[in-house]
């Protein structure tokens, strides 16, 4: 019995209808009663298909008639993998041993295991020692870049992709080999590069992906209205695609485009209004358009999403010590200071409020704990100095006044201070 003629056939017939229990009868009769060959190409159909179970089966029956052929092995283990049962993947991959015909595939599902384990390094090992016994395999190199990309070794994964591509191979499995080297590139910080090949992906392979890696690189490179050019376009086809907002934002923001910076990122709010990072971006442009109020909402709206985010704890709390709000301020902050990995801005903007509500002891203790970070900011070392020259610190005065003269060597008014000092403790 031909394929064509087989329960099989009719079998994938009944599913291109829709027919699933006519097909369920028709693949009970294929087990029963086709041959090998025969279900073996069945098993493939059915796993390109998504029909894992069945394919499975067949291939557990094969084997059994069949345990010498290990590639029935490795097609268990791939199906194995999809099902997320990897102990049982890697049991029919170990059976398969050095001298198989089978062996190379089996290390390259071995490496597909691993990654998705996010055991890399494991499985770059595999790659590589089937790159070793079959060097001019293009799956294996395809599979070494992507595994690089994926690590983020950019500049490993950038030769591996240009060897396919000398290779005449500009596309594998589907993906646009050049589009990967720029992104590689971009990702890289290499972005001349990366827009080179980027610009030579034509408009109808131009992905989501594409156009976000364009528009983000152009960007990098300050075309800015190239980076508006893409990532409106890409808003427009995919506004879903959140990633994109605040890269756009920040193109119409460069453009000094300061309304139309807030509204893109108010749009992203839209479509994604738990992303901390676009209530932080949309807060910076209101500052710009002299919009505190409107700031201080978006700030605390990121705040309340991750109040771990210590960026926008920073910017909130630099509005509280602008505006005078120290009582505020403190309030604020104090949770943050036990902290394990305090940002040292933390101690200068306690440091200023509990000096302005004349809580000169706790001010005390956030400068000192703040001095060591701000040794080479004038704008911290100024009045610190006078700080401590008012609370009777007289050497720390004079350390401070000293290493800011050493940044500000021409400021004439603390140069006087300084000499002061020195005549005081003459």
């Amino acid at each position: 019995m031909t394929m064509a003629t087989s329960y099989s056939q009719e079998a994938l017939d009944q599913l291109e209808r829709g027919q699933l229990e006519a097909f369920k009868k028709a693949f009970a009769q294929a087990l029963r009663h086709d041959d090998d060959d025969t279900l073996y190409s069945l098993a493939e159909e059915l796993y390109s298909l998504g029909f894992l179970n069945q394919s499975k089966r067949i291939y557990e029956k094969l084997l059994a008639r069949y345990p010498e052929e290990d590639d029935i092995r490795v097609n268990l283990a791939d199906i194995l993998i999809d099902e997320d049962d990897g102990d049982a993947a890697l049991n029919y991959l170990n059976q398969v041993s050095p001298g198989s015909d089978a062996y190379v595939r089996s290390l390259m599902v071995a490496a597909d295991l691993y990654q998705t384990q996010e055991l890399f390094e494991v499985s770059e090992q595999k790659l590589l020692e089937a790159r070793q016994l079959a060097p001019e395999e293009p799956a294996i190199t395809f599979a070494l870049a992507e595994l690089d990309l994926t690590m983020g070794a950019y500049n490993r994964a950038i030769p591996l992709y240009l060897d396919l591509i000398k290779q005449g191979i500009p596309t594998f499995s589907g993906v646009n080999l050049v589009e990967r080297i720029g992104v590689a590139y971009a990702n890289a910080g290499r972005f001349e590069q990366a827009i080179g090949y980027l610009k030579q992906v034509h408009q109808a392979d131009m992905t989501p992906d594409v156009k976000f890696e364009t528009g983000f690189t152009y960007l990098q490179l300050h075309e800015n209205k190239l980076a508006i050019q893409f990532l409106e376009d890409l808003k427009d086809t995919d506004p879903q695609y959140t990633s994109l907002y605040p890269y756009l934002g920040k193109a119409y923001e460069a453009e000094n485009r300061l309304e139309e910076a807030l509204k893109v990122l108010q749009e992203g709010l839209g479509v994604d209004q738990y992303n901390e990072r676009l209530w932080s971006a949309a807060a910076d442009i209101a500052v710009k358009l002299d919009d505190e109020a409107l700031a201080e909402t978006y700030l605390k709206q990121g705040n309340a999403l991750d109040d771990e985010d210590l960026e926008i704890v920073i910017k909130l709390s630099n509005m509280y010590v602008k505006q005078e709000r120290d009582d505020e301020n403190i309030t604020f902050l104090t949770r943050y200071v036990d902290q394990d990995d305090v940002d040292p801005q933390i101690y200068w903007n306690l440091a200023r409020s509990y000096e302005r509500t004349e809580a000169f002891g706790e001010a005390q203790r956030f400068y000192e704990a703040a001095n060591p970070y701000f040794q080479n900011d004038p704008a911290y070392l100024k009045p610190a100095f006078f700080f401590f020259r008012e609370q009777g610190e007289k050497e720390t005065a004079k350390d401070l006044l000293k290493r800011y003269l050493e940044l500000v060597p021409d400021d004439g008014e603390m140069a006087l201070e300084f000499e002061n000092l020195t005549l005081d403790d003459e």
